[in-house]
């Protein structure tokens, strides 16, 4: 049972970053400031789902690996705090911070600095929750060992 819910809820926090960072570049590109101020208030309706769902996947992981010393479970308790710092120091303040611009109607040039920045900490995000994924159905021999 721990092993489903582990899996639900880190596709549940990998979809929702990946369906918040589409939508935020989506928006940015081809959208008004209407569009980008309602996208950021989406976002931050989001994260009570998002978080939940980070600290269940964070929690599964560390009772389930806690004995293991193989090669993938030291790779995801490698990332998963830079994964939860990430998330914590850079992605949640930036998404408060910008939704409260983009209400004001502020885009400026701290916007877009923050904007990039909260981009391209969510695309390392994504990135390393896709190699934790790959390296937990490593662990559970649903795709093939790579050695």
């Amino acid at each position: 049972m721990k092993k489903r819910i582990h899996a639900v809820a880190g596709g549940i926090g990998f979809l929702m970053i990946l369906t918040f960072w589409t939508s935020t570049a989506i928006s940015e590109l081809f959208g008004s400031h209407e569009t980008i101020a309602a996208v950021k208030a989406w976002i931050l309706t989001g994260m009570f789902v998002l978080i939940p769902a980070m600290v269940i996947v964070g929690g599964s992981g560390m009772a389930m690996g806690r004995r293991r010393k193989d090669a993938p479970a030291r790779a995801k308790k490698k990332r998963m705090p830079i994964i939860a710092m990430n998330g914590l120091l850079i992605l949640l303040p930036a998404a408060w911070f910008l939704a409260g611009k983009a209400d004001a109607g502020e885009f400026d040039t701290i916007f877009y600095i923050i904007q990039t920045i909260e981009l391209i900490a969510g695309a390392a995000n994504l990135t390393m929750m896709g190699l934790n994924i790959r390296d937990g159905l490593k662990m559970t021999g649903r795709i093939g060992r790579s050695n």
